[in-house]
């Protein structure tokens, strides 16, 4: 009886595991989140994001897997964490009074600008007595309301609406195709798909910046909430958030439409010194050499040394994952990277399905290269739903934009993706093979009439 009691005294002191405990002995970490570049989403080498990015090191700092689910806008973020659903929430959620009454939510870790955007065809507002009389319509995923019922003590003929069903993203489509006059997003979606939409255009500030957090359930028990914060705070005085934010929010690459004499003069400046590579890459794998060197300089311009915002670097601009994938050990080692782009390009020609004849099979093997494999084969789904035939390419690129869509992402395995990107990526491709091809066999004329033939072999343009 004296053992027995003496076991029931000592259990009863042991306290059970708090949260951050459960989440470690569980190995996983559950987050609710929403599909969107700036949060969110499957890229051509696996889920990325900037959101995505920032919760992936908070996971492996306790040493869990990271477990995303997506939640169609913010209110859901919301409600599903009330009900216990995960852990936390983490969509670009702004630190708002209402929110820190009712959850707990962490220390500010970004901070976005809500800026007024409109069509280059509409005239430019100034100030929002402009439109005052005009609607704006805005996504339910921006906490945007409270802003402009304020504003409305101000301006009382101010008008909005709220579209529950659209993302910021198609708020801003929208806008680019002149379906509703102005919009209302954060600085970073207008950022990341201003180069997508050329139309789109800011007016002017809706409000002082908004601060970022991520959102806990109420909770005696702060064990993972502590954590968190934390982990915010040594990732900002080290330092670390700014360059994942540089990365994911810094200069937006957009392609330069580079001048003919230009890319003439770099075929004869830096072309030389890469193309016996190119050349060999291509006989290896049965690509031509010409449409390989197309890839890399629409990649990096032939520049070795380059590096995206990204991460990705090198002549043919290879992930670190890929990269690994292919056994490239040093991406910014020219040999290496043309064979391991080429050795990885082929196997895309391989994968895709037979059906697809030789002409539009590079063009879909390009996309994937520059979007994924799965978004393509996403892309071709949709494609197929639309009644069109999805083996070709002049169908598939009227698709592939969809992905940026909500409506239609939501209808795909993979999810969103800059579709409308790996259009122009492949379309400026055969613009670089074109112009290369002609090269290469005026230099192969010539040489001909010299009697000093080279050593290459110029096929009929493939493209």
């Amino acid at each position: 009886m004296l053992l027995l009691s003496s076991t029931l005294l000592l259990s009863a002191c042991i306290e059970p595991p708090n949260l951050l405990d459960r989440v470690q002995n569980s190995g996983e970490l559950k987050v609710l989140t929403r599909n969107s570049p700036g949060i969110y989403y499957e890229g051509p080498f696996g889920p990325t994001g900037f959101e995505y990015d920032l919760l992936k090191r908070f996971s492996d700092s306790l040493g869990v897997k990271l477990s995303i689910t997506i939640e169609p806008n913010a209110k859901e973020l919301l409600t599903k964490l009330l009900r216990r659903n995960a852990y936390m929430a983490a969509g670009k959620l702004t630190i708002t009074p209402e929110r820190q009454s009712q959850y707990l939510v962490s220390r500010a870790y970004h901070e976005v600008t809500p800026k007024l955007v409109y069509h280059s065809s509409t005239r430019r507002p100034k100030k929002l007595s402009d439109i005052e009389k005009l609607s704006i319509e805005i996504s339910a995923d921006d906490s945007l309301d409270a802003d402009l019922q304020a504003l409305k003590k101000q301006w009382p003929a101010l008008q909005w609406q709220v579209n529950l069903e659209a993302s910021p993203e198609d708020m801003l489509v929208m806008v680019n195709e002149k379906l509703i006059d102005f919009t209302i997003v954060n600085s970073d979606e207008i950022k990341l798909n201003r180069q997508f939409y050329p139309e789109l255009r800011v007016a002017f500030d809706i409000s002082k910046a908004k601060e970022i957090g991520w959102v806990f359930a109420q909770s005696a028990d702060t064990s993972l909430y502590d954590a968190a914060n934390q982990f915010l705070t040594n990732q900002i005085e080290s330092g670390a958030l700014d360059l994942l934010i540089a990365q994911h929010f810094g200069h937006i690459q957009t392609f330069d439409y580079v001048g003919t004499r230009v890319y003439q003069r770099h075929i004869l400046s830096r072309l030389p010194a890469y193309q016996p590579w190119f050349e060999k890459a291509g006989k290896d794998n049965n690509i031509e050499w010409t449409l390989l060197a197309s890839m890399a300089y629409q990649e990096s311009h032939w520049n070795k040394e380059a590096k995206s915002p990204t991460g990705v670097r090198g002549l043919m601009m290879l992930t670190r994952s890929t990269a690994k994938y292919i056994g490239v050990n040093n991406r910014v080692e020219p040999h290496q990277s043309i064979f391991g782009g080429a050795y990885y390009f082929a196997k895309l020609l391989k994968r895709l399905p037979e059906k697809i004849t030789a002409r539009d099979r590079v063009f879909f093997a390009l996309a994937s290269y520059n979007l994924g494999y799965g978004h393509v084969r996403d892309a071709m789904k949709l494609t197929r739903k639309k009644g069109l035939d999805e083996t070709k390419w002049v169908n598939l690129k009227q698709v592939l934009p969809l992905l940026r869509q909500k409506k239609w992402h939501e209808q795909t395995r993979y999810g969103y993706a800059r579709g409308d990107e790996a259009v122009k990526y492949v379309e400026n491709i055969r613009s670089y093979y074109d112009v290369l091809q002609w090269e290469v066999s005026r230099d192969w004329q010539e040489n001909q009439a010299k009697k000093q033939p080279k050593a290459l072999e110029i096929s009929p343009s493939a493209l």
